[in-house]
């Protein structure tokens, strides 16, 4: 007696074990995700927008080098070194006007660091409900000050406050050549004209004007601290400041870090309230009490208005180098902020 395979439903043969189907035929579906319309426009103007943004950097760069550089093939690489500023004499640099814009962004930092530091742990760490949303406003309303604002709080309020604190510094700290302020005899000056429109009251202001930008971005680090090690910490018995020295300083380290540089971004070039209050000279100044000051972008500020087109391509070459700098220093500053995480910096 003969007995037939039986045959499975695609007519293949049944084995005694079981019937095993050939999908080798059968249509494939592709595993691959098919974006939707609105993903697809969010894609594209995301892409745009960051295209166009990084075309305007690149178009202020090369704006700025094309017309600095009938001015750098004169002074070539003299401009970084030459103090005075004479382009109509063909002798002119940016070396006492780059010393004056650093010297006014590190002063301006050593103000804004330690009011931002704080105010950021006191809106993340100490305030709650609606005093934490009121505070978080008034910073951010802080933020949309003018700069001629702050210039005229300078020159009008600040100066004549910070005059005395000036003589004071230089009288017991004297020692320190920073905090001189003397002739050009070596004699020690008191009266109150030798402390005005000085690199310090410029840096005060310009660290107040910055301080909202290093809170807010302070501030987002500490927030982001995890709540199970702020816990840990005080069910092992911790203060508040313990748990905040511990978990929530090495968590925000890139935030203050990144914060702090940005700020210093902001206040290299700080244009008005410097304008405002400095009293603008062409030498390098050591003593930051003293009268007497500069900066780059103040000098375009002044400059720019009765420039021949030699001397608006030396003004330009100003702005390049002042560009080069910022745009290292908020470079920094974003890889810095990038890769922050848990208090350490991420190995991805």
């Amino acid at each position: 007696m003969t007995t037939t395979n039986p045959t499975g439903p695609l007519g293949q043969p049944a084995t005694s074990v079981g019937w095993t189907p050939d999908f080798d035929d059968a249509p494939r579906r592709s595993l691959l995700p098919r974006p939707s319309l609105s993903d697809s426009v969010f894609k594209s103007v995301a892409v745009t927008a960051g295209a166009t943004t990084v075309g305007i950097m690149l178009a202020v760069g090369l704006f700025l080098s094309f017309r600095a550089s009938s001015a750098l093939q004169v002074s070539g690489f003299s401009f970084l070194v030459e103090q005075q500023w004479s382009p109509e004499t063909q002798v002119f640099g940016i070396a006492s006007i780059l010393f004056g814009t650093i010297t006014i962004a590190l002063i301006a930092m050593c103000v804004a660091v330690p009011l931002a530091l704080g105010t950021a742990l006191l809106i993340s760490e100490i305030a709650q409900g609606q005093l934490r949303k009121t505070l978080i406003t008034l910073v951010d309303l802080m933020a949309a000050v003018p700069s001629v604002v702050f210039g005229l709080w300078g020159v009008f309020f600040l100066q004549a406050n910070v005059i005395p604190v000036a003589s004071w510094i230089s009288t017991y700290f004297g020692w320190i050549p920073f905090f001189q302020v003397t002739d050009a005899s070596g004699q020690v000056l008191t009266e109150a004209s030798a402390f005005t429109s000085s690199a310090f009251i410029a840096g005060i202001v310009v660290g107040l004007m910055v301080v909202p930008t290093q809170t807010s971005v302070m501030r987002e680090a500490f927030s982001q601290a995890p709540n199970g090690e702020r816990e840990a910490a005080f069910a092992l018995g911790s203060t508040r400041w313990g748990m905040i020295r511990s978990v929530v300083l090495p968590f925000g380290r890139g935030g203050i870090i990144g914060g702090t540089m940005l700020g210093l971004g902001r206040a290299l070039g700080e244009t008005i309230a410097v304008y405002m209050i400095i009293s603008p000279i062409f030498t390098i100044n050591w003593q930051v009490l003293k009268t007497g000051s500069n900066s780059v972008s103040a000098l375009i500020a002044l400059r720019y208005g009765e420039s021949s087109e030699f001397g608006l391509s030396a003004l330009m070459a100003a702005g390049l180098v002042l560009f080069l700098i910022t745009l290292m220093v908020n470079f920094t500053a974003s890889s810095i902020v990038a890769r922050s995480r848990s208090g350490a910096d991420s190995e991805a």
